[in-house]
């Protein structure tokens, strides 16, 4: 019921969409983005009170961190969390970092919120996702945006 209610399926599961809007596609349940070679690159905001873009199923988001997409949660070794430790995952929610160790998560992932949970929480998620059936799915790499652009000093006489 955690992962239900704390809205895991809204990022890390794909969509389909219905009568009645987009649903989440059982069938790829928690695989994450689905990687899709001919997704366009995400419209540029003009500069006011919005601040990201989403894909129609809300599994890639772009902002002022870049281009970040849900990851894989099912327990594929190569392309899920089946390699992960259940330390590497409470040690990931807890701490922001991709396995516990490495680069940051990203938004819209609400890691600082689930860093709160409690330790029987966090390892009973951990063991919901373990039980899932593994689907091999590729997310691509978080994009980074592009450095802000240097200001040249102008040189005085």
């Amino acid at each position: 019921y955690l992962v239900t209610v704390l809205g895991c399926n809204d990022c890390h599961t794909t969509k389909k969409m219905t009568a009645e809007g987009p649903v989440p596609d059982l069938s790829r349940r928690l695989a994450g983005h689905w990687e899709d070679p001919n997704l366009p690159a995400p419209p540029k905001l003009p500069k006011g009170p919005w601040i990201a873009v989403t894909t129609m199923d809300f599994t890639a988001w772009s902002g002022p961190w870049g281009i970040s997409y849900a990851s894989n949660l099912t327990p594929d070794e190569n392309t899920g969390i089946g390699i992960w430790t259940e330390q590497m995952f409470v040690k990931a929610i807890r701490t922001g970092k991709h396995m516990g160790q490495s680069r940051p998560i990203l938004p819209p992932m609400p890691w600082m919120d689930f860093a709160k949970l409690n330790d029987d929480d966090l390892t009973a998620i951990f063991a919901y996702l373990r039980s899932l059936p593994p689907i091999k799915n590729q997310i691509p790499d978080p994009v980074r945006p592009p450095p802000p652009p240097t200001r040249r000093r102008s040189r005085r006489s």
